[in-house]
């Protein structure tokens, strides 16, 4: 598609509206960060009004309902760390950049998402191959593009399916993926479900896979998705190897 208005309309037209439309999005995400984190602020307050409220309970309600409150505590964290992905991404900067290790984003967002999975009676399978190489990353930034995958792919799989994450070394760097059991992706989306707002769910605010792309890309990496024969999807996102590269075991 682009390929073609590049020819109707010239390289450095097709450049400059997209240019425009990534300024546009920009504002939008930063405006809509600054809306969600006045509410997320009043909540943290009322969370630790509620932790102390829970020392005037008998001990076995204080246990049960400190529990939860934990659970809410980290919920808002997580939140709040998405706002401040979406200022990151309104604002660009150069990720911060550490060696990380595959095997503990997949694990980690497995850890984040089983409980959802679970719920749906879907499966995640994590797979990792041999010796993984460090990638030279943006940790909390990976773990987002990541988690926003596997969201989708939650939100594509139909009661009893499975989700697979996989991360294995590829020409040049390293590959994640991520694979479904779902309907897999109609020819004509495959190339619009990375612009921002596309959706064909009835969950979803179409931004997840845009932010994925959007991180990926400041990795100097590629996301590309397609479909499985025998039906689902795979989302690969190629990670080029660094410098201080080394191997896990």
């Amino acid at each position: 598609m682009e390929t073609i208005l590049a020819k109707t309309l010239g390289q450095e037209n097709l450049s400059a509206a997209a240019e425009e439309r990534r300024q546009l999005f920009s504002r939008l995400l930063g405006r809509l960060a600054h809306e969600i984190r006045n509410p997320l602020s009043s909540l943290d307050i009322h969370v630790q009004l509620l932790e102390e409220d829970l020392g005037d309970l008998a001990p076995q309600a204080k246990v049960k309902l400190a529990a939860r409150v934990d659970v809410i505590r980290g919920e808002l964290h997580r939140l709040d760390a998405i706002v401040e992905q979406f200022l990151r991404l309104a604002d660009p900067s150069a990720p911060n950049v550490t060696a990380v290790d595959l095997a503990k984003v997949i694990g980690h967002v497995c850890d984040v998402l089983r409980p959802e999975a679970a719920n749906r009676k879907i499966e995640l399978i994590p797979h990792l191959s041999g010796r993984l190489p460090l990638v030279e990353a943006d940790s909390d930034q990976l773990i987002q593009a990541t988690l926003n995958l596997v969201i989708n792919a939650l939100q594509a799989v139909d009661h009893c399916g499975r989700i697979e994450l996989r991360a294995c070394r590829a020409k040049g760097g390293v590959d994640l993926e991520v694979q479904d059991t779902g309907t897999g992706i109609a020819a004509e989306h495959l190339e619009a479900i990375f612009e921002p707002y596309f959706t064909t769910k009835v969950e979803g605010n179409g931004l997840g896979l845009w932010i994925a792309q959007q991180i990926v890309a400041a990795h100097g990496g590629t996301i590309r998705a397609a479909n499985v024969p025998g039906g689902g999807a795979v989302f690969r996102i190629h990670l080029p190897m660094r410098q201080r590269n080394s191997a896990h075991g």
